[in-house]
């Protein structure tokens, strides 16, 4: 079996498929495939890039969802839809808390300070939540939100799946 002297691709005739080089060697042997191409492709694995697609909210989520290896994984599209539509969420419960912690403020200190230690706990459970979710990703498990989930598994998927099966074996 021959193998292009450029790029590493299996080659059937005189000229490589993907780079166009030739691949008649000068000594009539044919060239065999180089130890770079044994070894696995450069890249993330698909348990890390899960992970890493919680890591900076959705700004993560968007850049996997754009780079090409990983984009095509529907695991990882999952992961990063998921991030991106709970960093929204968390967002619009954030302002919706300031602003009820400022109308109570005005109001009434004893008030506004009961709606800003209600805020701290809000923010502590999406921080564990976050750490939870790229925890259980890295180690492969896929964990779906009840709301979030189902819409990130039909993102992930291009199309209308049973919630639940994204993380399925086929």
């Amino acid at each position: 079996m021959a193998f292009c002297s450029n790029c590493g691709t299996q080659v059937d005739g005189q000229y490589c498929p993907k780079c166009g080089t030739s691949v008649t060697a000068t000594s009539g042997a044919p060239y065999t495939q180089p130890i770079s191409a044994v070894i696995t492709q450069p890249g993330v694995s698909t348990n890390i890039a899960s992970a890493l697609c919680y890591l900076f909210g959705f700004v993560t989520g968007i850049v996997f969802l754009v780079l090409a290896p990983y984009n095509q994984d529907r695991r990882i599209r999952f992961h990063a839809f998921q991030s991106i539509f709970l960093n929204v969420a968390f967002i619009v419960v954030q302002i919706g808390l300031t602003i009820v912690a400022l109308m109570f403020h005005t109001v009434s200190f004893g008030l506004g300070v009961m709606v800003s230690s209600l805020h701290l706990l809000v923010n502590l459970g999406f921080f564990l939540g976050w750490l939870y979710l790229m925890w259980k990703s890295y180690q492969g498990a896929t964990v779906m939100l009840p709301v979030i989930g189902p819409i990130a598994e039909r993102q992930a998927s291009g199309q209308d799946v049973p919630p639940g099966t994204i993380g399925r074996a086929a």
